[in-house]
């Protein structure tokens, strides 16, 4: 905007000069007089130009010195103590963790265990770590209502251990029944045999264990039927 007003008052100026030769009856004294202001308007307007010439170069030498962007941030993680091979490690462990909170991935403790170790690190002061680390995954785990180790179950008529574990409320999976068969083995002599009111203790399963038991289902075939069953048929 200062060079445009300087080019303005530049163009007035020489307007002007032409406006004073044009004039016939101007005295020799309003002529020079009118010469003198001009002639110190146009010096103040070339102070005003060089000032502006100095103030730009003050400007490209406070730019050539700022160190870029790379070099800040290597200067960053040089205080952190950390390399970018670092950073991009936390990046990936956080997002890890993230996954495993959103999906709420059991035990809870271990997740908080993992946070808490993230927010030691002085990785997590960065402004792309602090708020996910130390406020938006802690507020998660806090509404987290973690699910009991195990539930109790009251036998009722007609039971199996393949039903009850097949039940939505307990694994939805009848091939994990064996582990309702393990954690009661103290009720249970045969795994066939169980009988009304008895108390069983429904434990959680593992995401070991699902994706085992998981598996199994997948990869499960029913027995071809037999030729007796095919002539009941």
């Amino acid at each position: 905007m200062k060079t445009l007003r300087i080019l303005l008052l530049g163009s007035f100026f020489f307007v002007s000069a032409a406006n004073i030769f044009a004039q016939e009856e101007m005295t020799k004294e309003e002529w020079q007089s009118e010469i003198n202001r001009l002639t110190e308007r146009r010096i103040a307007l070339t102070t005003e130009l060089n000032s502006l010439k100095s103030e730009i170069s003050n400007l490209k030498k406070m730019r050539d010195g700022l160190k870029t962007f790379e070099q800040c941030t290597n200067e960053l993680y040089t205080m952190l103590g950390a390399t970018k091979s670092d950073i991009d490690n936390f990046r990936k462990q956080l997002e890890s963790l993230s996954g495993k909170i959103d999906a709420m991935e059991a035990p809870k403790a271990d997740r908080q265990a993992e946070l808490d170790a993230m927010k030691k690190s002085k990785i997590s002061a960065l402004p792309e770590f602090f708020d996910k680390v130390h406020n938006q995954l802690q507020r998660k785990l806090d509404a987290w209502q973690e699910k009991p180790k195990e539930i109790s179950y009251e036998v009722v008529r007609g039971d199996h251990l393949w039903g009850i574990a097949r039940k939505k409320e307990h694994y939805t999976n009848p091939f994990a029944w064996p582990i309702i068969y393990k954690a009661n083995r103290d009720q249970i002599k045969n795994p066939d045999l169980i009988f009304p009111k008895q108390m069983f203790q429904i434990p959680n399963l593992t995401e070991e264990e699902k994706s085992k038991y998981e598996k199994i289902r997948r990869n499960y075939k029913p027995a071809p039927a037999t030729q007796t069953q095919e002539a009941v048929k």
